[in-house]
């Protein structure tokens, strides 16, 4: 039987962040940079922005991904951003001004592991 070919570096990194967007569940949001940890690629959020900005993943939920400070990404008034505002908020996520309220980044592994107990 032959030997798999190897997935390059570029396809290796674009599923990786792929699956991280797809694990964000419906009414939930994450940032470029939190997409970036969650794909095994911390400190690389505009990789993120570009592989997103493809927009040749069906099904793929883009919508869910924003700036670090909750805001959406796309010019306001423009017809991606309207789109990404109606998409969140037909999960129930509440966006104002384009900004989405009332969700707090998730926390990172350090959080996760070193954070003093409740």
């Amino acid at each position: 039987m032959p030997a798999k070919p190897k997935e390059s570096r570029a396809s290796e990194q674009r599923r990786c962040v792929l699956l991280a967007v797809h694990a964000v569940p419906a009414g939930q949001v994450a940032g470029y940079g939190e997409i970036a940890r969650r794909a095994g690629l911390p400190g690389r959020a505009r990789l993120v922005a570009r592989i997103l900005s493809a927009g040749d993943e069906p099904g793929l939920p883009w919508h869910r991904v924003l700036r670090s400070d909750g805001r959406i990404a796309f010019p306001p008034g423009s017809p991606e951003f309207d789109e990404q505002v109606q998409r969140l908020r037909a999960e129930g996520v509440r966006v104002e001004g384009g900004r989405v309220r009332g969700q707090r980044a998730a926390p990172s592994l350090d959080q996760i592991l070193w954070a003093p107990p409740d």
